[in-house]
């Protein structure tokens, strides 16, 4: 009988104990469905509609980016790079007399490859390279800063590309925006009328930007005794949103 009495007490502390974890899961149950306390997330029963908006503006550049190199080959690699460093410095201080300014011709490349023989694989020569970026802000000076360029370099020159650009473009960047935005909401506006509803608050709003990139243009190597014809054109600057709206 002592064993009997010990036995209840034991079986009424595991009843509780199975009590007390059926609660916990009863809360722990309630708190999985509450969701995230966000004022943006709609419910699951809000109505919404979601549209993406483009908008583009063109602009004329005003900066024209000219890339050149200077090429040697010779037999040594000293006469290679030589010759050169000293035809690009010639056309970098020319560009300076022109009017350029030193913080608008920037190097982008030196290099020095060996050059070798069709049959033995031997060493035969090297070649030399040096670039230089020029950017151009008097779009009026493009045409003799190119063959400023060529007359110095002679026939060591390489015009790799041209490419226009604009320098500021933060203006056109909010036109495209405001654009963009205005887009997206006349079509908003017209799915809530086909759907006899009316357009609510915003959501949520997300873009990509479009920005068109300059296209760079080859010119000619060797001399010239023409003037390089150059038209800027117009650059589209463009945006596209992608905003939710709410549907009362």
């Amino acid at each position: 009988m002592p064993i009997a009495a010990t036995t209840k007490p034991v079986r009424t502390r595991l009843l509780a104990a199975g009590a007390a974890a059926v609660t916990m899961l009863a809360l722990a149950g309630c708190d999985s469905q509450s969701g995230p306390a966000t004022g943006l997330t709609p419910d699951a029963d809000t109505r919404q509609v979601t549209v993406v908006g483009a908008g583009q503006v063109q602009g004329t550049p005003d900066t024209l980016t000219i890339n050149a190199s200077m090429e040697f080959l010779a037999p040594d690699a000293t006469t290679a790079m030589n010759q050169t460093n000293e035809r690009q410095q010639a056309v970098i201080d020319e560009l300076i007399g022109l009017g350029i300014d030193r913080t608008d011709i920037a190097t982008t490349e030196a290099n020095l490859q060996p050059q070798f023989g069709p049959e033995d694989n031997t060493i035969t020569a090297y070649r030399a390279t040096n670039s230089i970026n020029v950017k151009i802000r008097n779009l009026d000076q493009a045409s003799d800063a190119i063959g400023l360029i060529v007359e110095t370099g002679g026939n060591a020159t390489r015009i790799n590309s041209i490419s226009y650009s604009i320098e500021d473009d933060s203006q056109l960047v909010r036109d495209a925006r405001a654009r963009a935005f205005e887009d997206a909401e006349d079509r908003a506006e017209q799915y809530a009328e086909l759907a006899g509803m009316s357009l609510g608050k915003v959501i949520s709003i997300s873009e990509a930007a479009g920005t068109t990139p300059p296209i760079p243009m080859p010119v000619p190597r060797g001399a010239m005794e023409a003037a390089v014809p150059l038209e800027p054109g117009q650059q589209t600057v463009g945006f596209s949103v992608t905003v939710i709206w709410e549907l009362s």
